[in-house]
C-alpha cells in the first residue's frame, strides 16, 4: 500500500516538475523572440499568426507580483508596480458597495496558440495544448485566497483548441491583438452562468434580443505592422441586438444596468466599430444576449488596469446616484497588463 502510494506521488511530481520545466523552456523562447522583434511590435509565428512582443515579454518574466514585481514592471512609480494590492483593495472597495466583482484576465495568445510560435510546443494528437501559465495559475490561486473572484479563461480556452481552428472556432484573431468572436460568446456564457445564480437576478426584468451568426473580413492591428500585408482575415460573429431587417441593431449600454463591464480593448473589439471592426458582436453584447439586458460599459482602448478604473470613478462623481442598484462589476483586460501597464495602484471606487 505505502508503496503503491509512493509510486503514485512520485508520478505526481515528476509531471508537475516536467510541466514547470515545458513552462520554464516557453517562457525564455517567448522572452527570446520579443527582445528580438524587428519592429518591436510583432512576432511573426507560423501559419500566418502574429503575436505582440509585449504580450511575449510578459509570458517570459513568470511571477510578477509581490517581492518580483519591482523586478518584471513596466510601471515607474514603485506604488504601482504590483497588481496583487491593486486589486485585493479594489475587490474590498466594491463588496462594501454591495457589488460583486468578477475578475476576468484574458489569456495571453501565445499561452493557447503556444505551438504556434513555437514548434516544441505542439501537443500530442487528439490532445490541447499544455497549460504553459503557471505564473498565471499561482497569481488566481492567490487572489481566490483572498477573496477575489476569478474567472480562468485558460482553463476554456484550451479544451477549445480541439475544435477545427476556422474562422468559426479561432479563439484569437490571426492578424489582431485581440480574442475572436467565439471567445466573446464563451466568456459571456460563463459570466452569465455565474450571475444568474444570484438572488437578484430574479428580480431584474429582461428583454427580447435577437442574434444572427454572420462571417466578417478584417484586417488586424497586427498585420496591419506587417512589410507585407496579409490577405484580410475571416472571422465568424454573433451579432446581438432588437429585431430589424438584416443585422440586429446595436444595444446601447445603459447607466442604469446593475452590470457594469470594465476594462481595456478587448471590451470594445467587435462592438464600437473602427478600429475595433464592427458593431454589435463585442463581450458587451453578448453579456446582455446571455443575460436578458443590457450591461453598462466602460472601456478603453489602452490600460484596463489604471486609467478604465479612473473613468469609472469619473461617472460616479458625474452621477451621484450611478452605483445605486449596481451588483455586478465584470473586470475584464488583457493579462499582459498584470507587467505592461502604466502601472495599478489604489484608485478610489467612488468618493
Amino acid at each position: 500500500m505505502k508503496s503503491a502510494l509512493l509510486t503514485t506521488i512520485l508520478a505526481l511530481f515528476t509531471i508537475t516538475a516536467q510541466a514547470e520545466d515545458a513552462a520554464q523552456a516557453f517562457r525564455a523562447e517567448c522572452g527570446k523572440m520579443a527582445a528580438e522583434a524587428a519592429d518591436g511590435i510583432t512576432v511573426p509565428g507560423s501559419d500566418g499568426w502574429l503575436f505582440l512582443a509585449r504580450e511575449l515579454r510578459h509570458i517570459s518574466v513568470g511571477q510578477f507580483w509581490g517581492d518580483k514585481a519591482a523586478e518584471v514592471s513596466r510601471a515607474t512609480n514603485p506604488d504601482q508596480q504590483d497588481p496583487l494590492p491593486a486589486i485585493v483593495d479594489y475587490n474590498e472597495q466594491l463588496k462594501k458597495l454591495g457589488i460583486e466583482l468578477i475578475l476576468v484576465p484574458v489569456p495571453p495568445k501565445a499561452i493557447v496558440y503556444p505551438d504556434k510560435l513555437a514548434a516544441a510546443a505542439a501537443p500530442p494528437e487528439g490532445q490541447p495544448p499544455a497549460r504553459l501559465d503557471s505564473a498565471h495559475r499561482e497569481f488566481y490561486k492567490l487572489l481566490r485566497e483572498k477573496g477575489v473572484n476569478v474567472i480562468d479563461l485558460t482553463e476554456e480556452f484550451l479544451p477549445l483548441r480541439l475544435l477545427p481552428q476556422d474562422d468559426k472556432n479561432k479563439i484569437y484573431c490571426q492578424g489582431d491583438t485581440h480574442w475572436s468572436g467565439l471567445a466573446c460568446v464563451r466568456t459571456a456564457q460563463l459570466i452569465a452562468k455565474e450571475l444568474k445564480t444570484r438572488p437578484w437576478y430574479n428580480d431584474i426584468e429582461r428583454q427580447t434580443i435577437e442574434m444572427v451568426e454572420r462571417s466578417v473580413q478584417i484586417n488586424g492591428d497586427l498585420a496591419r505592422e506587417m512589410p507585407t500585408k496579409p490577405a484580410p482575415e475571416k472571422l465568424h460573429l454573433r451579432f446581438v441586438g432588437t429585431q430589424q431587417a438584416g443585422l440586429p441593431k446595436p444595444l446601447p449600454p445603459d447607466e442604469a444596468s446593475p452590470v457594469i463591464l470594465l476594462g481595456d480593448s478587448h471590451t470594445l473589439v467587435f462592438h464600437s466599430g473602427g478600429d475595433m471592426h464592427t458593431t454589435g458582436a463585442g463581450l458587451a453584447d453578448q453579456l446582455a444576449y446571455e443575460l436578458g439586458f443590457p450591461v453598462d460599459l466602460i472601456g478603453v482602448r489602452g490600460s484596463g488596469a489604471r486609467p478604465a478604473r479612473v473613468n469609472l470613478y469619473r461617472r460616479g462623481r458625474r452621477n451621484a446616484d450611478y452605483f445605486t442598484g449596481k451588483k455586478a462589476l465584470i473586470w475584464c483586460f488583457s493579462a499582459r497588463e498584470f507587467t505592461e501597464s502604466s502601472g495599478w495602484g489604489i484608485v478610489p471606487v467612488t468618493r
